[in-house]
């Protein structure tokens, strides 16, 4: 780029092309009203059009309601996903369907079938428990709030319907503002396929936009990706983010990139993924891939990925470092090939690095399919290249049917395409409330490597396989292990792995906070900071935070932007059965 974007950018008018560097081509002229409100100001509801030259799908036509409102039609986007030929590792392309739209509050969703009666239907995950009424070739049903669904129809998983409702934005940039770079309605591209953001700004992208680029942070702060449009077809990944810090991406969605991870987050810290939306058949399609970065939110996001939907690495390529405080949360993964999460695979064997405080909280699987069996695992944590990774929280997490691989595998790893060296190890795993209910998962792994490098301290707590609590107390004949009984097989070189149910108190001990004692931050840009604990937490607390944080109870990040400057002596707790822990953090905001 070589304008000077502190002035405004603007990209709103049909067919308007501003300053150099900047191209845009058949932008709609059509705004969607919005219907039912009890504010004129806030619409109850808000649909988006598909710009002209963007491919629709045909399957379903759907229609929403905030009742007793009028139905109001969604345009539905071609998506294309990816099936692998097990027996010749071909990919082919699946058409797929997917829709967007906000909304304040309950909904009603009308979908019908273009190609003929519906004699089955269902909605996931299967977790939210919505059961919808058949007539047909339409089916209805309510979501209670905004929820991110996949509407399967005459048991069709790939031309099926993806529909993700968000809530009502409220505070949506004005475009003049001259830290922003406004996408309106309408189809964009960059000169260079690539978009470099400055520090202190925000690329914004309104319901409608569609932006044939890639977004680039690099060496920069205070920055972000937000709004309500699209990034698609993009070759090079959807957004990169590198050397940078405070870096905040709402809101938006990817689709049919030809190649790349939709977002890549090396060498970073504080950033905050939230409300997204992505789905791939590219090859090496990942979701989101972070390397050598710490503090790092996923929340509130839906991945169908033709690849790993969640990879946290250490070195790889340029970037080098641990990897540390990373939290997944209330999320839905499907992973039409490889893993829903991948922890650990690369790392630099020459200076061994860590990864560690991560929680994954509240997540949905829907589907994992792997033939690989060194490779599977709806979670996988496969530290190799000298990696260790250590103080993981798995908690209430819903594994669906998936069509093939494992629920669980971790192992100490050593493949030669990927590795220079065996991983150091696995410490101090916590997995509580884990649920699978299917048919088709092959037997779970533990997998120490040597003496050395061998898996030590897991906790299992309430795991529940198809309706059964797989615990040391349950009933099975005496020459079993609770690990048959997954069944999971466990090698020689895993230690201090216990089985509880969900009465068992894990620890006799309070926490132990980890939490550095001072941050920097800034007015005004998104912070993500991480309350991190050994000892089972099961909650967390912080009183003192600066005016616009707020800490989050369940997984302990503290997020949000402080609104006024100085200096905050805080104070952060964590609590487990046994007590609370108690730590100053003193926030300098500038």
């Amino acid at each position: 780029m070589t304008t000077d974007l502190t002035r405004r950018r603007l990209l709103q008018a049909a067919g308007a092309t501003v300053a150099a560097g900047y191209v845009t081509t058949q932008a709609t002229t059509q705004a969607t009203a919005a219907t039912a409100a009890t504010d004129a100001k806030v619409p109850l509801l808000k649909a988006y059009p598909i710009p002209a030259g963007i491919a629709q799908a045909t399957t379903f036509a759907v229609n929403v309601r905030t009742a007793p409102g009028p139905w109001q039609p969604l345009s539905t986007y071609s998506v294309n996903l990816k099936l692998i030929n097990a027996q010749t590792g071909a990919g082919q392309v699946q058409k797929s369907s997917l829709a967007y739209f906000d909304v304040a509050g309950p909904v009603e969703v009308m979908v019908t079938y273009t190609k003929g009666t519906i004699n089955t239907a269902r909605i996931r995950p299967l977790a939210a428990g919505i059961e919808p009424t058949i007539d047909g070739n339409t089916l209805k049903f309510t979501l209670p709030a905004p929820r991110k669904v996949v509407v399967e129809v005459n048991g069709e998983i790939f031309d099926c319907l993806h529909l993700l409702a968000r809530p009502i934005e409220l505070d949506s940039p004005d475009p003049d503002d001259p830290d922003v770079i406004y996408f309106g309605p309408g189809v964009h591209t960059t000169a260079t396929g690539q978009l470099e953001v400055p520090s202190g700004k925000t690329v914004y992208l309104a319901g409608g936009a569609v932006l044939k680029t890639s977004v680039i942070f690099k060496n920069v702060t205070n920055a972000g990706l937000t709004g309500r449009g699209v990034i698609y077809g993009t070759n090079g990944g959807g957004c990169t983010i590198v050397d940078s810090k405070n870096i905040r991406v709402d809101g938006i969605s990817m689709l049919n990139l030809t190649t790349g991870y939709a977002i890549t987050a090396g060498q970073s810290e504080q950033v905050s993924i939230t409300d997204f939306g992505y789905f791939s058949a590219g090859q090496w399609g990942d979701g989101i891939d972070i390397f050598s970065s710490s503090d790092v939110l996923i929340d509130n996001s839906f991945l169908r990925c033709s690849d790993d939907c969640i990879a946290l690495y250490t070195h790889r390529w340029d970037y080098y470092g641990d990897t540390r405080n990373i939290t997944v949360q209330n999320s839905s993964l499907w992973a039409d090939v490889a893993h829903p999460i991948n922890v650990g695979t690369h790392g630099n064997t020459e200076n061994p690095e860590v990864l560690e405080n991560i929680t994954i909280s509240n997540v949905d699987i829907l589907d994992h399919r792997e033939p690989q069996k060194w490779y599977q695992g709806c979670i996988a944590l496969n530290p190799g290249d000298s990696n260790l990774v250590r103080n993981v929280r798995i908690e209430n997490v819903r594994v669906e049917d998936f069509r093939w691989g494992q629920f669980l595998h971790l192992r100490i790893s050593y493949n030669d395409k990927y590795n220079t060296s065996p991983g150091r190890g696995i410490e101090g795993v916590y997995v509580k409330n884990l649920t699978y209910t299917g048919q088709h998962a092959e037997t779970a792994m533990m997998l120490g490597y040597d003496e050395t490098r061998g898996i030590n301290d897991v906790t299992f707590q309430n795991l529940v396989v198809n309706g059964t609590v797989m615990a040391s107390t349950m009933r099975k004949p005496g020459w079993f292990t609770v690990a048959d009984m997954v069944p999971m097989h466990v090698n020689e070189h895993v230690k201090n792995l216990r089985w509880l149910d969900a009465a068992t108190a894990p620890t006799t001990a309070p926490p132990a906070v980890s939490t550095p004692a001072t941050a920097e931050l800034a007015v005004g840009a998104p912070v993500v900071l991480t309350v991190s604990a050994t000892g089972f937490p099961t909650g967390f607390g912080a009183q003192g935070l600066p005016a616009g944080l707020t800490v989050d109870q369940t997984t302990g990040v503290i997020s949000g932007a402080p609104t006024s400057p100085g200096a905050y002596n805080a104070t952060v707790s964590v609590t487990n059965v046994a007590g609370t822990a108690t730590k100053s953090l003193i926030l300098t905001v500038l």
